[in-house]
């Protein structure tokens, strides 16, 4: 079984700021827009949801022209993704959750992974592979802060990136946590101001994600 050997990477991805925008974009246009608002806003790490046609020219795009950013790839669902991912320019991958065939290309990957889970009993099949940074989806539906804050205690070597129904209020009540390295969300990419393309908009509502304090403080 490979074993995952990028968890000082998918850390440092984790630190670049208290949220990890999650990106659905509908044009190649549309993520650049999304992406230079949100990194100038101070949130550095962007994930592109492998959700639409235009994802992957979206990321080659984004880590072309907005280089200061750490563009990576959501939902990724197959082995295959992966290399689709990296190829176009994807520097960290996140799924929604994990079979054991995509851990195992996971742990493999060249790039830092957040594989997803949802119970306690997934996150310890993660740790088997090597994972200590896991992403917790759908958050809010599986129990949210107060799943989270029971499995401090007895599996404390994971960190979590808990995405799902979170907004800015109920963001604060995750990164309060010591188990929460960030949250991902996308409640600074409100569709009314996309669909005007109101970028003024997604940049301050980024800048007001960024000054999230975690650890309570």
């Amino acid at each position: 079984m490979a074993q995952y050997s990028r968890d000082a990477e998918s850390a440092a991805i984790m630190a670049l700021a208290p949220v990890i925008p999650v990106l659905t974009v509908h044009s190649v246009e549309d993520g650049l827009g999304q992406a230079r608002a949100l990194a100038a806003g101070g949130l550095l790490a962007i994930e592109v949801t492998l959700r639409t046609p235009s994802a992957l020219a979206a990321i080659a795009a984004i880590a072309k022209a907005v280089p200061h950013a750490v563009v990576g790839a959501g939902t990724i669902t197959t082995p295959g993704q992966i290399g689709e991912a990296v190829a176009a320019g994807a520097r960290f991958l996140v799924s929604p959750g994990a079979t054991r065939a995509l851990a195992e290309a996971a742990a493999a990957a060249p790039v830092p992974f957040l594989p997803g889970c949802a119970t306690a009993s997934e996150a310890m099949a993660l740790r088997e592979f090597g994972f200590r940074a896991l992403k917790l989806f759908p958050a809010e539906a599986v129990g949210g802060a107060k799943l989270l804050a029971s499995l401090a205690a007895p599996l404390a070597d994971l960190r979590f990136c808990p995405t799902g129904g979170i907004d800015l209020a109920k963001a604060r009540d995750y990164l309060a946590l010591p188990n929460v390295a960030c949250v991902g969300g996308s409640w600074m990419l409100p569709k009314e101001a996309l669909a005007k393309g109101d970028y003024a908009t997604v940049e301050r509502l980024a800048r007001e994600a960024a000054r999230l304090k975690r650890g309570g403080g």
